[in-house]
């Protein structure tokens, strides 16, 4: 291995040649920052295909404005390796109003617009002006998610493959760990034709389409028919199996064919490990010191990667079509030892901030058949209930949680990564979350019931309210046994396909009787790759081809958003219309249970009028008035109910979902 003095790959020419290189084998160009760190995808392929031996230069956030940016190495020997970085670079851009956000946590100190808008497409077209017959390989999530014919959301349109409008000579999807040496070999060899169709985690173009793949609806079907374009989808998304999946073909124009290859195989410990063990510097590269860094180095500097792949298949996620429902994790003892080399970096101070992945909770493959079978083509493995094949088993994540908190000078190991409530409440077992509870989360724990409308959740993928109403009250219950004063904060999202002013406004009315109130609401994003987009985009649920309602108008969104925060004053009068134009007057008023006052000199038809009394409570009754009867008393310290009257949450199970209030500056 041939490294710099500071033990980065080469940034410059000069660099290049200190190494003892004419020139680079490739040039990887990416639109985020240097960061060799194995959070960062770019850090991870390139470790790789140095310990491979083949010679690569980094030119990261490259003025894409001048095709010269692109030849700072010249030619390369073998060719260039392009991504857009670990976000989609429209997502990274654009808020989901499509609002320019200012700031780009992957450049150096913050600063945004140092990539271009579809930056894989816009990096490949200037490398090809500088360099017309060069191999071109590009890969990452933005280049993964586009690469079959795609609804873009910030177009309002469906998109060709990326590998159409970038040029490239060929596209890895996937995390690409495999995928990247077999190329790079493919390249090296003389890049015959003839031996692609074996490579696996691979699209390529074809003047011809292939026989033996599955033909899908081609471009010009699938901008024509919403119905088409769903079919297409569900046949891509079910065949995103590395066992089971077929290899698909898809006409993009005349004489060309998208063909895609079967997913690369997962990776096992030994290999998931070696990854792992690779010589990362941790760092940023020195040359952005003066910027002060990068940011999201910050997020992830003290936190482990332990596993990869989900098989909860949120259909708002796009990890299924990305790396897949086959868990692959790392070995008790690789975690271990990267919990000790995070104690002896210069900044630690004793937290480890998160063990964990796309679903923390997640350590194995979800039954023992999905390593051999595949995962099962049309059924899942939480929704709508829990498959009766599989494995429950925290015992393996509760035993590396111990040994990491056992470390010297580890004070305290959290766990950020999503938690599945639902798998936590199949396990008959307690360890884990009494451990979680009362050793890895500090204060407040989140989680991701996403909404409480059945037919919203059954759209996303979701258990329904029961299973989390249920996960609400053994969480309190656990935090009471250990003394614990901790709390609960739900993800929730407004305006997913299926999520009517109807639905939003069940989604408020839980809010109110829960005393929950958001400090922030997600307004369901449409990235590629998602059932929900192909849901959003068609209005059709393409695993049943049922019309799926779809908020479109900016103003129902916006609606939907102010209900979920119906208490913050700027939205009283979004609010009151949403209420309104769902036929919930009854929710507008003074009375207990309303969520909003009328306005200023007007009531709610069908309402008598009532003196106020503080926020919205009625003064209380005459005298001479018939009393109401007690709903409960108090007896023995103990709170009683009459048995017609349900019980309603206790108040430490209220409080246990109220994130606590701040404290003023003076402490009280």
């Amino acid at each position: 291995m041939n490294t710099l003095m500071h033990g980065f790959l080469p940034v410059t020419m000069q660099e290049c040649q200190q190494l003892g290189w004419d020139v680079p084998d490739f040039v990887f160009v990416c639109g985020d920052a240097y960061v060799d760190h194995p959070s960062f995808g770019h850090a991870i392929i390139s470790r790789i295909l140095e310990k491979a031996g083949y010679r690569v230069a980094m030119l990261c956030l490259p003025p894409w404005q001048d095709a010269s940016a692109f030849t700072r190495f010249g030619k390369p020997r073998l060719g260039f390796l392009v991504t857009a970085g670990v976000i989609d670079s429209m997502v990274n851009h654009y808020t989901v109003a499509k609002k320019r956000r200012h700031d780009d946590a992957y450049a150096p100190g913050g600063k945004g617009n140092m990539r271009p808008d579809r930056a894989t497409i816009v990096y490949c077209n200037k490398i090809r002006q500088a360099y017309r017959d060069v191999p071109i390989l590009i890969g990452g999530v933005e280049a993964s998610l586009r690469r079959f014919s795609h609804y873009d959301y910030w177009d309002d349109k469906v998109r060709h493959s990326i590998l159409v409008d970038s040029g490239a000579t060929l596209l890895m999807y996937g995390m690409g760990e495999t995928s990247i040496i077999e190329c790079a070999n493919w390249v090296a060899d003389g890049m015959n034709p003839a031996e692609l169709p074996r490579m696996r985690g691979i699209c390529y173009m074809s003047k011809t389409p292939d026989a033996s793949c599955e033909q899908l609806p081609g471009h010009d079907e699938v901008i024509s028919d919403k119905r088409k374009y769903a079919e297409a989808f569900l046949t891509q998304y079910t065949e995103q199996d590395a066992i089971r999946g077929k290899r698909l073909c898809q006409k993009q124009d005349t004489d060309r064919y998208l063909i895609q290859n079967q997913p690369c195989l997962p990776l096992n410990r030994q290999a998931l490990d070696d990854v792992y063990e690779l010589p990362f510097t941790r760092k940023w590269h020195p040359m952005y010191d003066k910027d002060g860094g990068i940011p999201a180095l910050q997020e992830v500097e003290f936190s482990i990667a332990a596993t990869r792949g989900c098989f909860g298949s949120c259909s708002f996620c796009a990890i299924t079509f990305h790396q897949g429902r086959i868990i692959q994790s790392r070995s008790e003892e690789s975690i271990l030892k990267e919990g000790k080399l995070l104690t002896t970096l210069p900044h630690f101070k004793g937290y480890i901030h998160d063990v964990g992945g796309p679903t923390a909770n997640f350590r194995k493959p979800s039954c023992e058949k999905q390593l051999t079978c595949g995962t099962c083509k049309n059924r899942q493995c939480l929704y709508p209930s829990p498959c009766k094949n599989m494995t429950v088993d925290h015992s393996e994540f509760v035993s590396i949680l111990r040994k990491l908190r056992a470390l010297p000078k580890v004070k305290k190991v959290f766990i950020r990564s999503g938690l599945r409530y639902d798998y936590i409440m199949a396990d008959k077992d307690t360890t884990f979350l009494k451990e979680l509870c009362q050793h890895h989360i500090s204060g407040q724990l989140k989680v991701a019931p996403e909404h409480v409308c059945p037919n919203v959740l059954d759209r996303m993928g979701k258990p329904h309210r029961e299973t989390y109403d249920a996960f609400v009250k053994r969480y309190t219950e656990m935090n009471e046994r250990l003394g614990l004063k901790q709390y609960l904060i739900p993800y929730l999202m407004s305006s997913h396909p299926g999520s009517d002013l109807k639905a939003a406004v069940e989604l408020a009315c839980y809010l109110r009787d829960t005393g929950f109130q958001p400090d922030q609401v997600q307004d369901f994003y449409p990235t590629p790759g998602t059932l929900s987009t192909c849901m959003f985009y068609t209005g059709l649920d393409p695993r049943t081809m049922k019309t799926v309602y779809v908020a479109r108008s900016p103003e129902e969104k916006t609606m939907q958003r102010a209900l979920m925060q119906y208490r913050n004053p700027a939205n009283r009068e979004l609010v009151r219309k949403a209420l309104r134009l769902a036929g919930r007057e009854d929710l507008i008023g003074f009375r207990p249970g309303c969520l909003v006052a009328p306005e200023e000199g007007r009531r709610p038809e069908n309402s008598t009028k009532q003196p106020r009394n503080g926020a919205g409570e009625h003064r209380r009754k005459k005298d001479t008035e018939t009393p109401k009867p007690r709903r409960h008393h108090r007896e023995g310290g103990k709170t009683i109910y009459p048995d017609s009257t349900p019980s309603p949450r206790s108040r430490t199970e209220r409080k246990s979902t109220q994130r606590p209030r701040k404290k003023g500056k003076s402490g009280k």
